[in-house]
């Protein structure tokens, strides 16, 4: 299957030809997927808190924080160009025609692209555009008024103008204030001031970027880095990773042979967020708030994500904090009594569901088994009340060892045609925003090794192509999915504003995403 070049390409990326050949008989057996149990709701498996607990959560974190070494984690990779899908489509097919602009202004043709106009304005990028649209010796004002729509449009999306279809969603300008304008990395950096700042008034943010991304990722950084400093009193350290390629996986065609390119080699290809656990594990630090990078407001909605980055970073510090005292006294105080307290607070805040045989086993075996399930990662996860917005859902899963246990799960890890699992499925009340807090260092002090904790079951297989032919892809475990299957997890409801993404452009037309 494999020739000697296939072999020297496939180390040349850091791979092993045991992990591709796994990947392969991924694609032949298909992932098992992953078996529901019942869904998490409130007072199930998600924590609802009242006033009074949110700010006992909030006194924690600002008085343990101190503490603990802190980095916001943003996964910033791709380009932007599926945030202007629609204005593609129009560039491609409008011709400029009395009838295309008249099933145009009737909203029966491109209603998406029609609302982009009706409210150019209002974009934050409108003043940039404008200035580079001016340069062509005709306004953008002009060009409007003659129906000038495609040209507009490339200046926006192509390297002649703008180049935002080529663009880092990051560096796009999202939200404009009275005389300025900000970035979602600007954002980000704003709101790091607020929850990631150490005692030294040290502001520690990760962004992961595309490698064709990174040095004008480093340049704007750069650019604005002394503005926020100078506004907030704060330094900050930026720091970069790239998924790495040992992390791609291998395509297929339709009969399960390595697909290949023109010249023979090898077809690899980026397996999803889920390949970013490697980049996480890279990070020394004691706690990780991780965020998308297009889910920022502007700074008059931000106190709601202040707050809540505290309660959900509030209540890991108090959990970590009482597993890690039971650890100590596992090692040194083990007693019935104490293993009795610890069964009954893992059932009631670490969501630990005991296997049937527990209390058959030698009293060494039970002793080892809690002490393995208390040393683990630990993550709280806000959740959103669903109200048709895409996104994993909470719910208590099978786990492939066997286990129950609370899990993030993505609606391609389900059997919907199972009618119990539609069921359970369909009951689902809550979606995860990808709003997290990770503590990912053992009672010892010692960094946990991220990639021990990955379910490898809970891949996905998809189908793709290239070069007009058809493909199998592969995508790996889910960072916040099966990436963190073995983590112990919290679920917490946080309110919906601070759930923000801009997943297409006019997304930024949206309220909580224009000024005040």
């Amino acid at each position: 299957m494999f020739s000697d070049s296939d072999h020297q390409q496939i180390a040349k990326r850091g791979s092993t030809i045991e992990q591709i050949k796994d990947q392969i008989e991924n694609f032949k057996n298909g992932f098992p997927p992953l078996k529901l149990e019942n869904p998490a709701i409130e007072g199930n498996g998600i924590l609802v808190l009242d006033g009074g607990k949110i700010n006992k959560a909030i006194q924690s974190f600002e008085g343990l924080m101190g503490n603990n070494s802190i980095v916001k984690f943003v996964p910033a990779s791709g380009a932007a160009s599926r945030m202007f899908k629609n204005l593609f489509a129009f560039v491609e097919n409008y011709n400029g025609s009395d009838e295309d602009y008249d099933k145009f202004s009737s909203g029966q043709s491109h209603p998406d692209v029609h609302h982009f106009f009706s409210k150019i304005n209002d974009f934050a990028f409108y003043d940039d555009l404008k200035r580079s649209f001016d340069r062509s010796g005709e306004t953008l004002g002009e060009a409007h008024l003659k129906r000038k729509y495609v040209e507009i449009l490339k200046t926006l999306l192509e390297s002649s103008g703008l180049n935002y279809g080529n663009l880092p969603k990051g560096l796009l300008k999202f939200h404009a204030y009275s005389d300025f304008c900000r970035t979602p990395v600007e954002e980000h950096m704003v709101e790091g001031v607020h929850y990631a700042k150490d005692q030294n008034g040290d502001v520690k943010l990760h962004f992961t970027v595309s490698p064709e991304h990174l040095k004008i990722f480093k340049a704007h950084v750069d650019e604005v880095r002394s503005k926020y400093e100078g506004e907030y009193g704060v330094s900050f350290e930026v720091d970069y990773s790239t998924q790495k390629t040992s992390t791609d996986t291998i395509a297929v065609d339709l009969q399960n042979e390595p697909f290949r390119n023109e010249d023979n080699s090898l077809l690899f290809r980026p397996a999803g967020h889920g390949a970013l656990i490697a980049n996480l594990d890279e990070i020394d630090t004691d706690i990780i708030f991780v965020k998308n990078i297009d889910n920022v407001v502007p700074d008059h909605l931000k106190e709601d994500t202040y707050k809540f980055k505290k309660v959900i970073g509030g209540i890991l510090l108090e959990i970590q904090a009482q597993v890690f005292d039971y650890l100590a006294r596992i090692d040194n105080q083990w007693s019935t009594a104490l293993e009795n307290e610890i069964i009954e607070y893992s059932k009631s805040h670490l969501n630990l569901i005991l296997p049937g045989d527990y209390s058959s086993q030698s009293e060494s075996v039970r002793k080892d088994y809690l002490h393995k399930k208390l040393n683990r990662p630990i993550r709280t996860s806000g959740m959103v009340s669903n109200i048709g917005d895409p996104g994993g859902g909470p719910f208590w899963a099978r786990n492939s060892d066997g286990s129950v246990s609370l899990q993030i799960v993505e609606t391609a890890q389900i059997n919907l045609s199972d009618s119990g699992q539609k069921a359970i499925f369909s009951q689902s009340t809550h979606f995860n925003p990808v709003d997290l807090a990770c503590a990912v260092k053992d009672y010892k002090g010692e960094k946990f090794n991220l990639t021990e904790y990955v379910d490898p079951k809970t891949g996905f297989n998809t189908l793709k192509s290239k070069d007009g032919k058809d493909l199998k892809a592969q995508e790996l475990p889910g960072l916040w999915n099966g990436a963190m299957s073995d983590w112990i997890s919290i679920f917490i409801e946080v309110p919906a504003i601070t759930f923000n993404p801009v997943k297409q452009v006019n997304d930024l037309l949206k309220s909580t995403h224009q000024p005040a």
